[in-house]
């Protein structure tokens, strides 16, 4: 929606603030949480607050109106421009590239989507199915199965969907060394190095293991934390490798030069809760390593420009149970919780000051995976941003970021009260995941 004449951005904002209904419910299984929890976080427009129509009688789709954001320090827009029941399973990871979008579940099935109006077009079966992580790289679409093998496809860019199988990872064979390469749990997680062709893939075997995708192979194997490994993330600059897992701790590992072995280089153990996602953020202003951990807390640290060790500046507190997932794009981070929110975080550049601009709470249960894609970044950043929760639900956002106003005036009074908040808040821990956490089982 465009602005003109006299009417400003918050005059907008001021209208359809009159028309939203906040009162409702959300359900975590048999437990309801009731809505005046909601008080605690940014108030803002809610995307289930307002009536969803269909899109055609053909199309399971529905969308939503244009609503904002009204937090008095920044200036963002979104609106839910499509929706999604799955009744085939629960929907475990995203990934975006080349105008389509994939979608993974607990079937044998990875759905792709056409964007931006998210038409379905067509979707890959596997042999295999509990697809628990994608990861999409130009025309390459990696896959993580239940028989915790990868499968690796071709996805040609053009605008029909096409897709052919390239391999899988590891290939058959009856050689002793072959099946010791297989992950003998589930994979969790993936990440892919650009520069040198190579996948990494994180498994609840507390063990990662490197691929090289041309020669089919490989290359190393290594156990790297006492507890799951839950997440993955690569700095594609210096090749760096950055593993999370539920034993708490963040490590950051590094490949031997001219070897396939990798070292340990930094261990960041900050908290004693467990490690659910990464995210790595890099910019001029510096690079920063986000984690997302199931005491709803989101710490991240900074990366120094001489010695290269990573700092722990400070944590995003605003989730009320454990984050699931994290994104980030274009300076923004982006979290997805259990307790069925998504939040939009701005880094200033240049400082590790953040701030809050959005709580999408759309989701009727928790936010399992988020992805994102930029349709332009110029002094208006537009994005899609794609979440999957556990109530089977698929929704793609429209999210406008217009640029900030009145934020360095208000940064010094707002790090003060930030400070305060944190000192007499406390994260709230999940019931789900603290009877998890003393049955010893996996979050799903």
């Amino acid at each position: 929606m465009e602005f003109s004449g006299e009417r400003t951005l918050w005059s907008f904002v001021d209208e359809e603030k009159k028309n939203i209904n906040l009162p409702r419910r959300l359900s975590f299984g048999n437990q309801e949480l009731d809505s005046h929890l909601a008080s605690a976080r940014t108030s803002c427009a809610s995307a289930a607050s307002f009536p969803l129509w269909p899109m055609s009688p053909e199309t399971p789709w529905t969308r939503s109106p244009l609503h904002a954001s009204a937090s008095p320090n920044s200036s963002l827009l979104y609106h839910c421009i499509a929706s999604l029941h799955r009744s085939e399973g629960k929907i475990f990871s995203i990934a975006a590239s080349k105008g389509f979008v994939f979608t993974a579940s607990d079937s044998r099935r990875i759905h792709a989507w056409k964007l931006p109006d998210c038409t379905e077009m067509g979707y890959i079966k596997a042999k295999a199915g509990g697809i628990r992580a994608i990861l999409a790289h130009g025309k390459l679409l990696f896959t993580a199965h239940g028989d915790h093998k990868i499968r690796v496809w071709d996805m040609p860019p053009t605008e029909n969907f096409q897709h052919k199988k390239i391999t899988t990872l590891p290939r058959r064979s009856f050689l002793v060394y072959a099946k010791m390469n297989i992950h003998k749990d589930s994979i969790s997680c993936m990440a892919y190095n650009h520069m040198e062709n190579l996948l990494y893939t994180g498994s609840w075997d507390k063990t990662v293991k490197v691929w090289k995708i041309r020669e089919k192979q490989c290359l190393d194997s290594f156990e790297a934390h006492e507890g799951n490994v839950t997440a993955i993330v690569i700095n594609q600059e210096d090749g760096c490798v950055f593993t999370g897992s539920s034993d708490g701790t963040v490590k950051i590992w590094r490949r031997v030069y001219r070897e396939s072995s990798h070292i340990l280089t930094m261990t960041l153990k900050f908290q004693p809760s467990p490690i659910n996602a990464l995210a790595l953020s890099s910019s001029p202003g510096g690079c920063f390593l986000y984690s997302g951990s199931s005491d709803g807390l989101i710490n991240y640290w900074q990366k120094e420009r001489m010695s290269g060790r990573f700092n722990h500046k400070g944590f995003l507190q605003g989730h009320h149970f454990a984050v699931l997932c994290l994104v980030s794009i274009g300076g923004l981070i982006l979290s997805g919780s259990e307790d069925a929110t998504i939040r939009i975080w701005r880094r200033e550049d240049g400082d590790s000051f953040h701030s809050c601009l959005a709580v999408i709470d759309g989701h009727h249960g928790p936010v399992k995976c988020l992805a994102a894609s930029l349709e332009t970044a110029d002094v208006l950043i537009r994005l899609l941003v794609y979440s999957a929760s556990l109530d089977q639900t698929f929704k793609v956002w429209r999210v406008k970021v217009y640029p900030a106003e009145n934020v360095n005036l208000e940064k010094s009074e707002a790090k003060h009260s930030q400070v305060e908040m944190e000192c007499q808040m406390s994260p709230v821990l999940s019931p789900s995941w603290v009877e998890r956490k003393m049955q010893g089982s996996h979050f799903e």
